[in-house]
């Protein structure tokens, strides 16, 4: 408990040092040595009060609406001049949300998906996203969620054939090191998957032994998502009702990998109920013949977070180690989202 609020006093010490600007009252004058010393009738515990008072109110359920956007930097498999392979790309996705989370759990996200294809600004996918968030216990946070996804058709780069995704997390608050898991089960039909055959045969048949190529298979992958955090806090930094949030994180991903998921959760529509990242952006994506559970990513995260009434910016900067690549396994990326929570 002392190592506790040690660091959090570590943490918060910049605002401590803001009270100390705004009242004088905090030294006395030695009335024999004629200098300044110390007041302990000072009381830190108000400082704690604030705090504790804050975390309360970030924590305790609550409706709100929620609209974003977010722009981030990730690698898309374009089909070649010739249609003969698949060759990455990195490109710039912006990101819409809008969001409304009932303090009862209950919630709904609409999401969109744009990026320049070369010829123009494509909006070429778009998801629905009703769920349910458990918070009333301030020790842990769960929750579950189903995302509907609609993607355009005749895109010239690879879109997962996986069309639903099933949710799920858990999170313990309690400690200072916050451990969490998740698990993602995303499905598609058959038709969505013929569609994108030849593409996905392409990414298979990158150069790491792969000549088979299972046609009868079920359309479907599922990951799980293992995660280590602490969010470090800096209360009215620059006026009375702003804060300061940096949030380092370590995420350990295993699954299976026929398909690839779409990449959803790196808007903050996904981030505020649940603390979760993308699940993977990597230049050599490998699509397994083979339903086999296996390692996929170790990710670090660096994340920030500015809030100033209801107005929020979050930049995040990750680096990712991609497994299955046999080449350039590391990547990193930068995103930023920013909107407003009512």
């Amino acid at each position: 408990m002392l190592k506790k609020w040690t660091l959090i006093l570590a943490v918060i010490l910049p605002g401590a040092l803001l009270y100390a600007q705004t009242a004088p009252g905090d030294t006395v004058v030695h009335p024999v040595l004629k200098t300044p010393v110390e007041d302990t009738s000072f009381n830190y515990d108000d400082l704690f009060q604030d705090f504790d008072a804050f975390m309360d109110s970030i924590l305790s359920p609550h409706s709100y609406m929620l609209g974003s956007i977010s722009m981030s930097k990730g690698y898309y498999n374009f089909e070649s001049k010739e249609g003969t392979q698949i060759e990455a790309s990195k490109k710039l996705m912006y990101s819409p949300t809008l969001g409304y989370y009932n303090k009862n759990g209950l919630g709904l996200t609409l999401t969109g998906y744009l990026v320049n294809d070369n010829v123009k600004m494509n909006f070429y996918q778009w998801g629905v996203s009703p769920s349910w968030d458990y918070l009333a216990n301030k020790d842990i946070a769960t929750g579950i969620s189903y995302t509907k996804f609609v993607t355009k058709k005749n895109l010239p780069f690879y879109t997962s054939p996986l069309q639903n995704e099933l949710y799920a997390y858990f999170t313990y608050r309690k400690s200072w090191f916050r451990p969490g898991v998740s698990a993602s089960y995303g499905w598609g039909s058959r038709s969505d998957y013929t569609s994108r055959e030849e593409q996905i045969n392409s990414l298979r048949l990158r150069p790491r032994g792969f000549t088979y190529i299972n046609t009868t298979e079920s359309v479907s992958d599922f990951s799980v998502v293992a995660s280590v955090k602490h969010d470090f806090y800096w209360l009215d930094v620059f006026t009375f009702n702003d804060h300061i949030r940096l949030t380092p994180q370590i995420s350990f991903t295993s699954g299976t990998q026929k398909f690839g998921f779409n990449q959803s959760s790196s808007t903050y529509g996904t981030l505020i109920r649940t603390g979760t990242n993308v699940l993977y952006s990597t230049e050599n994506v490998y699509l397994d013949d083979q339903l086999k559970f296996q390692p996929l990513s170790l990710t670090t995260y660096l994340r920030g977070e500015y809030v100033l009434g209801k107005f929020f910016i979050q930049p995040q900067f990750t680096v990712d180690y991609y497994f299955p690549a046999t080449s350039k396994n590391l990547s990193t990326f930068f995103t930023l989202n920013a909107g407003f929570i009512f």
